[in-house]
């Protein structure tokens, strides 16, 4: 064990600035600590420990330090996301994060059976099964809650508008990501978008061009519990809305690397009324869309702020097949605002309904009412 975190700190050292007495650089003297805590956890732990495992929750425990989507993936996990980033998986279908030693949910996938049952964005996980997650690294809290498809996972969920937390009972199965969808809604085009895939953008104008055929009011782009995805096709949907101009820009730890990406091929809809639905579950990529249209003046923001998550994380890939997700830089909208932790607010603020609310229901759905109704007058 005594060679193993020689060989680790050896690695580690390569990364330390040159002093002129090596020995006397504060990093060395925590690598030394680092040496001993494991020597330790290795000699007097209660248990025989996973060596592995050990060394895995230190890399995590660092990079989470850093953001909550900053993690390492083992080869198990890397091998998970690749088959996650087809658009279909086996799970409950939530998009989560870390924050304050909770699993926060950044939204359920309609149509999952995280949402049939009733998961809301911005529900913190606090348990599953009889585990407590405050204490668990990200991924120890995904992999807790993987399991084979037609099984059964009760998750202990805590609503900051609610008194008592509240208890699911979920039946794992296959997610599928459908991206897209539309229809005509009282003389209106509705468009409801899902996610950010690679074909995103193509869809969205096929649907665009199938409805414009028709005499319609304006357009509704619905953006709801959209957790993002590809920023290559939130900068190719903004772009189908605007004539010119920025769109989003990114900029690293360089102060001279800023990427400034703007649109060029021209308003699809002909400047028609546009009007945007967002919440708490429309993140990343969603709030590029709406943060550049609602800059740019060409939509109306309606329903609640977004999750605020306004960085790019790269996929780095590591040796024996493990990878990094490393936050890279962050998302600026063309007013200079950073996404990060703030989010977009939207125009008309309208919250919605505690009671049978369901996205895309005509009846139940107060938000879209709402913007129908808007679109009418």
């Amino acid at each position: 064990m005594r060679l193993f975190i020689r060989l680790i700190l050896v690695f580690l050292v390569l990364l330390v600035p040159s002093a002129s007495s090596k020995n006397t650089h504060p990093l060395y003297e925590k690598l030394d600590l680092f040496s001993d805590v494991l020597e330790k956890i290795n000699k007097e732990y209660v248990t025989d420990i996973d060596q592995s495992k050990v060394i895995d929750a230190a890399i995590n425990g660092m990079l989470q330090s850093l953001d909550p989507y900053s993690a390492y993936m083992n080869p198990e996990s890397y091998r998970n996301m690749n088959i996650e980033t087809k658009g279909e998986f086996g799970g409950l279908g939530i998009e989560i994060t870390m924050e304050s030693g909770f699993i926060k949910v950044i939204t359920p996938i309609e149509g999952s059976p995280a949402d049939e049952v009733g998961v809301k964005p911005g529900d913190y996980i606090i348990k599953i099964n009889e585990t407590q997650v405050k204490g668990l690294t990200l991924q120890e809290a995904v992999n807790l809650m993987r399991g084979k498809i037609k099984t059964s996972i009760d998750i202990t969920i805590r609503r900051l508008d609610e008194d008592n937390d509240l208890k699911f009972t979920i039946i794992r199965d296959n997610i599928k990501v459908r991206e897209i969808s539309a229809s005509v809604m009282e003389n209106v085009g509705y468009i409801r978008l899902r996610a950010f895939n690679q074909q995103s953008s193509k869809q969205l104008r096929k649907k665009i061009k199938d409805l414009s055929k028709k005499n319609l009011d304006g357009y509704i782009l619905d953006l709801r519990n959209n957790p993002g995805g590809l920023l290559s096709q939130a900068i190719k949907i903004t772009d189908a809305f605007l004539d010119g101009g920025e769109i989003v820009s990114t900029r690293g730890r360089d102060k001279n690397d800023i990427k400034i990406y703007t649109a060029k091929k021209g308003d699809i809809l002909k400047r028609k009324p546009l009007i945007v639905l967002i919440n708490r579950g429309s993140a990343s990529a969603s709030e590029i869309v709406s943060g550049a249209l609602k800059d740019h003046k060409r939509a109306i923001l309606l329903g609640e702020k977004t999750f605020g998550k306004g960085s790019v994380q790269s996929i780095i890939p590591l040796k024996k097949n493990g990878a990094l997700r490393l936050t890279i830089a962050k998302y600026y909208l063309p007013s200079g605002q950073s996404i990060s932790e703030i989010g977009v607010e939207p125009d008309i603020t309208i919250q919605e309904q505690k009671e049978n609310f369901k996205i895309n229901d005509s009846i139940n759905d107060n938000q879209l009412v709402y913007a129908l109704n808007l679109l009418k007058k």
